[in-house]
């Protein structure tokens, strides 16, 4: 337990995440007001959009107004996603209401990657050449780096350990090469294959590998282990995690009917701070946007702590 983080960075990726993949309509008034209520809970970042083809993703038709609706809350980074050029220049066009940092992208999966963006290995990594000279032209500096499928895949199986190591030490050779430094590397449970014990696995090789580099870890809950997979990445240090309200959303692409969120923040926040890790975060405050949430999709949200509750008013009646 040595290696517990003091202390952990979530990305929220709720609003983003979860109405992405919602078959309703969701008002774009009722998504701003989630993510004015998520800026004052204390967390630090917010993904509250995405920059996508309307036609592949209807939920992300009202990104621009999402945008120019929420109220900006100083401390919090409000982000937002994006797939190709186009949408980078829409994002672009919010720079004043947006945090815009580059990420890089690689697929441990072959299959995936052909499903989703059509492309085999050696098209993706050249693409990270064409992404960094856009970034560099706008002056935005190559932040994140990212492995999809990098725990296994619904279409090629298990990923080999070896595979995940050798792409992260791509894409920092990719970065380096063009003057850039990767500040942290995602990892991506896309399908929800991973188990604690392959978290383990996965992340101390590439600590193996590369020492001093920052983590972070993107769970989905499709098998029940979100929390699991979290609590495993905790004990190996991780202190960076993509997390989703209420446990929000899925995968629109993983080709499993059932595939769930990421990890529920409010169970993660609650957890961490059982542990005497720091969040930053009003768990109250956040169990009242994960209700919120659930109010405004309009069906019950997997997150446990929000029905639950915290045992602060316990300890307090005690």
């Amino acid at each position: 337990m040595s290696d517990l983080p003091k202390s952990v960075y979530l990305n929220e990726e709720g609003p983003r995440e979860g109405f992405q993949i919602e078959a309703a309509v969701i008002p774009t008034a009722r998504k701003i007001e989630l993510v004015d209520h998520l800026a004052r809970t204390g967390l630090k970042h917010i993904q509250v959009a995405s920059f996508v083809n309307p036609k592949a993703v209807p939920g992300m038709a009202d990104a621009d107004d999402v945008v120019k609706g929420f109220q900006p809350v100083p401390g919090v980074d409000f982000t937002a996603l994006w797939l190709n050029q186009r949408g980078f220049e829409r994002a672009l066009t919010h720079r004043d209401r947006l945090s815009i940092n580059g990420s890089l992208n690689l697929y441990a999966s072959n299959a995936f990657l052909k499903r989703n963006q059509n492309r085999v290995a050696d098209q993706q990594r050249a693409a990270q050449h064409e992404l960094i000279a856009m970034y560099q032209a706008a002056g935005v500096k190559v932040y994140r780096g990212f492995i999809t499928a990098a725990f296994g895949c619904n279409f090629e199986g298990d990923i080999p350990v070896e595979r995940v190591v050798r792409l992260v030490g791509d894409l920092l050779e990719i970065a380096a090469g063009h003057g850039e430094t990767i500040d942290h590397m995602g990892l991506g449970d896309t399908m929800a294959w991973a188990t604690p014990e392959r978290i383990k696995r996965v992340v101390g090789a590439i600590r193996e590998a590369h020492p001093d580099l920052d983590l972070l870890l993107h769970l989905h809950d499709t098998r029940g282990l979100g929390i699991a997979n979290a609590y495993a990445g905790l004990e190996m240090g991780v202190r960076m995690f993509d997390t989703a309200v209420a446990g929000l959303g899925g995968c629109p692409f993983a080709g499993h009917g059932g595939a769930a969120g990421n990890v529920c923040t409010e169970d993660l926040v609650f957890m961490c701070e059982e542990m005497g890790i720091e969040t930053g975060v009003d768990l109250d405050a956040l169990i009242d946007c994960a209700l919120l949430a659930e109010e405004i999709v309009g069906h019950p949200l997997p997150g446990a702590v929000m029905r639950g509750g915290g045992l602060k008013r316990f300890r307090v009646a005690s």
